[in-house]
Protein backbone atom coordinates (compact mmCIF):
# COMPACT_ATOMS: atom_id res chain seq x y z
CA UNK A 1 0.00 0.00 0.00
CA UNK A 2 1.25 3.49 -1.04
CA UNK A 3 1.09 6.64 1.05
CA UNK A 4 -1.57 8.25 -0.78
CA UNK A 5 -4.29 5.29 -0.61
CA UNK A 6 -3.00 4.57 3.04
CA UNK A 7 -4.63 8.48 3.87
CA UNK A 8 -7.06 7.76 1.85
CA UNK A 9 -8.00 4.35 3.74
CA UNK A 10 -7.63 6.65 7.19
CA UNK A 11 -9.78 9.63 5.97
CA UNK A 12 -12.84 6.97 5.23
CA UNK A 13 -12.36 5.78 8.59
CA UNK A 14 -12.08 9.05 10.37
CA UNK A 15 -15.13 10.32 8.36
CA UNK A 16 -17.09 7.38 9.31
CA UNK A 17 -16.17 7.51 12.51
CA UNK A 18 -17.19 11.20 12.43
CA UNK A 19 -20.80 10.63 10.98
CA UNK A 20 -21.56 8.34 13.18
CA UNK A 21 -20.73 10.18 16.35
CA UNK A 22 -21.88 13.04 15.26
CA UNK A 23 -18.53 14.53 15.36
CA UNK A 24 -17.35 18.08 13.10
CA UNK A 25 -13.90 17.22 11.67
CA UNK A 26 -12.73 21.25 11.80
CA UNK A 27 -8.93 22.23 11.75
CA UNK A 28 -9.31 22.49 15.53
CA UNK A 29 -10.02 18.85 15.70
CA UNK A 30 -7.60 17.59 13.85
CA UNK A 31 -5.36 18.95 15.91
CA UNK A 32 -6.80 18.68 19.30
CA UNK A 33 -7.73 14.99 18.56
CA UNK A 34 -3.94 14.19 17.71
CA UNK A 35 -3.08 15.90 21.37
CA UNK A 36 -5.44 13.55 22.72
CA UNK A 37 -3.95 10.30 20.81
CA UNK A 38 -0.07 11.46 22.17
CA UNK A 39 -0.88 11.79 25.80
CA UNK A 40 -2.54 8.24 24.98
CA UNK A 41 0.39 7.43 23.87
CA UNK A 42 2.65 9.32 26.54
CA UNK A 43 0.32 7.30 28.77
CA UNK A 44 1.02 4.06 27.49
CA UNK A 45 4.73 4.35 27.48
CA UNK A 46 4.72 5.50 31.15
CA UNK A 47 3.20 1.99 31.85
CA UNK A 48 5.49 0.17 29.26
CA UNK A 49 8.51 1.35 31.46
CA UNK A 50 6.85 0.81 34.74
CA UNK A 51 6.16 4.50 35.27
CA UNK A 52 3.11 4.44 35.63
CA UNK A 53 0.43 1.78 37.48
CA UNK A 54 -0.73 -1.17 34.78
CA UNK A 55 -4.46 -0.63 35.72
CA UNK A 56 -4.19 -4.68 36.05
CA UNK A 57 -2.87 -5.04 32.56
CA UNK A 58 -0.43 -7.62 31.48
CA UNK A 59 2.86 -6.67 29.97
CA UNK A 60 1.55 -8.17 26.61
CA UNK A 61 -1.43 -6.62 27.17
CA UNK A 62 0.66 -3.53 27.55
CA UNK A 63 2.67 -3.65 24.69
CA UNK A 64 -0.20 -4.16 22.71
CA UNK A 65 -1.69 -0.91 23.98
CA UNK A 66 1.34 1.06 23.09
CA UNK A 67 1.86 -0.43 19.46
CA UNK A 68 -1.74 0.60 18.94
CA UNK A 69 -1.36 4.37 20.18
CA UNK A 70 2.00 4.31 18.15
CA UNK A 71 -0.57 3.39 15.28
CA UNK A 72 -3.28 5.94 16.68
CA UNK A 73 -0.44 9.14 16.31
CA UNK A 74 0.91 7.98 12.84
CA UNK A 75 -2.90 7.91 11.93
CA UNK A 76 -3.73 11.28 13.19
CA UNK A 77 -0.41 12.86 11.86
CA UNK A 78 -1.85 11.93 8.70
CA UNK A 79 -5.37 12.80 8.82
CA UNK A 80 -3.87 16.42 9.83
CA UNK A 81 -1.19 16.82 7.14
CA UNK A 82 -4.10 15.35 4.43
CA UNK A 83 -6.58 17.99 6.14
CA UNK A 84 -4.02 21.02 5.63
CA UNK A 85 -2.58 19.79 2.15
CA UNK A 86 0.84 18.69 3.28
CA UNK A 87 2.82 16.27 1.23
CA UNK A 88 4.35 14.12 4.07
CA UNK A 89 6.87 12.82 1.92
CA UNK A 90 7.89 15.72 0.68
CA UNK A 91 7.95 17.66 3.75
CA UNK A 92 10.07 14.71 5.40
CA UNK A 93 12.22 14.88 2.79
CA UNK A 94 12.47 18.71 2.48
CA UNK A 95 13.35 18.40 6.64
CA UNK A 96 14.97 15.29 7.59
CA UNK A 97 16.52 13.29 4.18
CA UNK A 98 18.81 16.42 3.04
CA UNK A 99 20.80 15.36 5.93
CA UNK A 100 20.98 11.73 4.63
CA UNK A 101 24.96 11.18 4.18
CA UNK A 102 23.78 10.08 0.70
CA UNK A 103 23.13 13.38 0.04
CA UNK A 104 25.94 14.96 2.42
CA UNK A 105 28.20 17.46 0.32
CA UNK A 106 32.07 16.09 0.40
CA UNK A 107 33.73 18.02 3.02
CA UNK A 108 36.50 20.48 2.04
CA UNK A 109 39.72 19.34 1.90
Amino acid sequence: MDLSQLEQELEDVSERYARTNGIERDSNWYTLKLHEEVGELTQAYLMKTGQARSKGLSQVEIEDNFKAEIADVFAHILLLARHHGVDVLGAVDDKWLRWHPSRAEPANS
